[in-house]
């Protein structure tokens, strides 16, 4: 990371340090790092360090994330991802050798990795942040009853002074802070959720407040006793080739160079509200596909909680009062309610967003599993220069604009009538921006099984193109093959380029034809090889 990122968190962690945060605690805390790889505005840590006396963070590289899909065997994090997170965690230590402390790293399971630690230091806490989905919450349920075998003798002190000690069972203690809007501030029940989006944004816009930002202590020293001693040691990154992967590099035609890490999240706002002055046109630029301030991009760097979005908040504000509130400022803020949403609907509904018939239980539509018709999409040889230009960036850079996402959902699902779940599945297999609640609540809307039945609509290839990329510069930046020719030709190439594997089966209006209501694709089977292990219609995913 070069200086001048370096230089603006040093900033933003001297603005947001303050000294009147007191420590009361004793003893040792473990602070488990999950998807919130950052210091500021991470209440889990600001918890652990005024609960403790030395603080021990800790980041596990779980071998199931490195695993296949469940329902179709993709890999799960693809190379690109895991070298995102790879960067990410090492950020992370770095910031932290800065305040004083380190980060423990393990390839391992938590409910292993987790209770052996706070058996040799006696730490008295486990704290985390709170997941939604059932393999993040089966994990925390292993750690919380591997945590309730142990006996540790907690006591003493950091200099040897005398001190009563005790025998307990170390708890976990789990913190909500995935969200704008936090969990108990909410006007309802996930239970009684609106499953219209719309009513859920009024609901906590006028009857919510997004909390403050949690400050940093000047400093997180000390690190616990027996890493100062030398008898523990803090573990070493692994490589791709440890987590099963092949090193690969983003491709130069993409976007943006995305970085993993809260110094690279903490530039990208910078730069893009501040410098760019992009902020003061979002609304208006946000669906375009090519280059790097289009739209602010935060999403990989939010899935991973390298940034907060109550951060990204307090910057939109300070902009507001600076600089100008306008369509656009409050448009990125109308962005991050709907991550807000699908992260609430994922407690709501459970499993069944991750299932064929969706939150809704749809029946009737037979899905295909066709094979050879899902290899052309994610391989961008469909015969259609959209949906292939979009097939090729995800694979080169492990991005796409929410746009894109809209289209390819769309043509897979519709055209194609492929089992949504195994565009679901890739995706969450490559982008960089994966979390399960956004990617499959989008996909679950794109494919007309989410919760809100009104969302269910169709996009029209040539409309599309017409609108968001009329003189095909898209097409022709993925597709050099189709730069010698006339703008005009770069979206229906003809004999230019290939054959379309499959024709349009609705009508260009975005209407369904009269005859394709109820739809069979079910006619040739893709042979399920995994094991256990966005785009709704106005979504962004910055």
């Amino acid at each position: 990371m070069d200086n001048k990122a370096q230089s603006i968190t040093e900033d933003v962690f001297r603005k947001y340090s303050s000294s009147k945060l007191v420590r009361k605690g004793k003893g040792v805390a473990i602070v488990w790092f999950r998807n919130d790889l950052r210091l500021l505005d991470n209440e889990v840590l600001v918890r652990a360090w005024t609960a403790s006396e030395s603080v021990l963070p800790v980041y596990c590289f779980d071998p199931r994330q490195f695993g296949t899909t469940h329902y179709f065997g993709f890999p799960k994090t693809g190379e690109l991802r895991a070298q995102f997170i790879l960067e990410g965690v090492s950020d992370l230590r770095r910031n932290l050798q800065k305040k004083g402390l380190d980060l423990f790293i393990e390839f391992g399971k938590p409910e292993k990795v987790l209770p052996k630690l706070a058996a040799a230091t006696a730490a008295h806490t486990v704290f985390a942040q709170k997941e939604t989905c059932s393999e993040e919450v089966l994990v925390e349920k292993l750690v919380r009853k591997n945590l309730g075998k142990l006996d540790v003798t907690v006591g003493g002190s950091l200099d040897g002074a005398s001190r009563s000690s005790k025998t307990l069972c170390p708890k976990l203690e789990l913190v909500w802070g995935a969200t704008m809007y936090h969990l108990d501030d909410l006007p309802f029940t996930t239970s009684q959720l609106p499953d219209v989006y719309t009513q859920f944004r009024k609901g906590v816009e006028t009857r919510c407040q997004v909390r403050s930002t949690f400050k940093l202590p000047p400093s997180l020293a000390p690190k616990p006793k027996k890493f100062v001693d030398g008898e523990m040691d803090w573990g070493t990154m692994p490589t791709l080739e440890q987590l099963g992967l092949q090193a690969r590099q983003q491709s130069p035609l993409g976007v943006m160079k995305f970085v993993g890490g809260e110094t690279a999240a903490l530039h990208r706002l910078q730069d893009y509200f501040w410098e760019k002055d992009c902020l003061r046109v979002y609304k208006e630029t946000r669906n375009g596909m090519l280059g790097p301030n289009y739209s602010t991009k935060f999403s990989p760097w939010l899935a991973f909680g390298f940034i907060s979005a109550r951060y990204i908040h307090e910057e939109v504000k300070r902009y507001e009062r600076e600089r100008v509130s306008n369509d656009s400022t409050y448009w990125v803020l109308f962005e991050l309610i709907w991550r807000d949403y699908f992260r609430f609907v994922s407690m709501k509904y459970g499993n069944a967003i991750f299932h064929l018939e969706g939150p809704r239980r749809v029946k009737g539509v037979r899905w295909s599993q066709n094979k050879e018709l899902f290899d052309c999409w994610r391989n961008g040889t469909t015969g259609y220069p959209l949906i292939d230009a979009n097939m090729k960036e995800l694979i080169a850079t492990g991005f796409m604009s929410n746009r894109g996402r809209q289209i390819v959902c769309s043509f897979l699902v519709r055209d194609m009538g492929i089992d949504w779940r195994m565009g679901a599945e890739w995706f969450e297999s490559l982008l960089l921006d994966y979390d399960p609640c956004s990617n499959y609540g989008n996909w679950t809307y794109g494919a007309g099984v989410g919760n809100d039945p009104r969302e269910d609509r169709y996009f029209s290839i040539p409309k599309q193109a017409q609108n968001y990329d009329p003189d095909g510069d898209y097409v022709a930046h993925w597709i050099p093959q189709l730069a010698n020719l006339s703008k005009s030709q770069r979206h229906f190439p003809g004999q230019a380029y290939l054959k379309p594997v499959v024709s349009l089966k609705f009508a260009n209006s975005g209407r369904p034809r009269p005859e394709s209501n109820k739809l069979d694709f079910s006619k040739m089977e893709f042979k399920s090889g995994g094991n256990s292990g966005g785009f709704r219609g106005r979504s962004r995913r910055f």
